[in-house]
């Protein structure tokens, strides 16, 4: 397994890998999968500093994950929100938690304080994928989403860096 940045070439597997959670799971409060087009938004907004990495298994994105603003306004620039998705045929081979692990080395490096990790609460594997890579429970948003005929709750998680 490699983990790198992601390059253009890998904006349709990074789509498939998201819009396969979008119609069939709670990973993502997302309700429509994302076309082409939008697709091509988002990866031109995680250029920079605001980055998207990528597992690969021979040349295969099997994961990604990104890092992107907390809140619009200024004073939250310090602070970001990391996403991580997992091709549903590799899970449970550590992807996610070396996608994390290296997520967090680039928003130290990018000089950024606080990532903030937003997990559907009944998602252990999420929220015991954050706990290993030193994430704290701060917070639980009550029934702020609905997807699939049901009320979410979001546990809210917190990595300060050094």
């Amino acid at each position: 397994m490699l983990i790198r940045t992601a390059a253009s070439q890998d904006s349709e597997e990074i789509r498939q890998i998201y819009n396969h959670e979008v119609l069939n799971s709670l990973a993502t409060l997302d309700l429509i999968p994302r076309s082409q087009h939008a697709q091509s938004v988002w990866m031109a907004e995680h250029s920079g500093i605001h980055t998207v990495l990528v597992a690969t298994d021979e040349d295969q994105v099997i994961g990604f994950a990104s890092i992107s603003p907390y809140r619009p306004r200024p004073g939250y620039s310090s602070t970001v929100e990391n996403s991580i998705y997992v091709h549903k045929d590799h899970r449970g081979r550590h992807v996610g938690t070396n996608l994390l692990t290296a997520l967090i080395e680039e928003a130290s490096r990018s000089g950024f304080h606080s990532i903030m990790a937003r997990v559907v609460a009944t998602q252990s594997s999420s929220i015991e994928l954050h706990k290993r890579c030193n994430f704290e429970l701060v917070g639980v948003e009550r029934e702020v989403g609905r997807k699939f005929g049901q009320w979410i709750d979001i546990a809210l998680m917190q990595l300060l860096l050094k």
